[in-house]
């Protein structure tokens, strides 16, 4: 069987346009996502390091638990923040092809 020829396929720039502002919107509202977890990271390293100085001068039992607890919830918004970034790298890789797509779009329809 002989193999299938694959041609670029040309996409007006119209529908590439209306999916860059699809990736524009999602952008914007990741960008938000990632300021709102800077907030709540920086909230949750305060609290963690509360929560480990409490556990080291405490006599209480429940402040090393208080400290586990602290840094637990301080490493699920890292994590939280490390996919945000991830989803934005990918976006803003998606939105340059898309651009140089349009160029290319354009360049052909001229």
């Amino acid at each position: 069987m002989i193999g299938h020829l694959h041609w670029p396929v040309m996409t007006a720039p119209t529908a590439i346009e209306r999916r860059l502002a699809g990736v524009g919107a999602e952008l914007s509202r990741l960008r938000e996502d990632l300021r709102i977890a800077d907030e709540e990271l920086a909230h949750f390293r305060a609290e963690a390091d509360d929560a480990r100085l409490r556990a080291m001068v405490s006599e209480d039992k429940s402040a090393p638990r208080a400290d586990r607890e602290a840094q637990r919830s301080l490493d699920a918004i890292g994590r939280q923040r490390q996919h945000v970034l991830g989803e934005l790298n990918r976006l803003e890789r998606s939105q340059d092809q898309l651009l140089d797509e349009l160029s290319a779009a354009r360049r052909a329809q001229s």
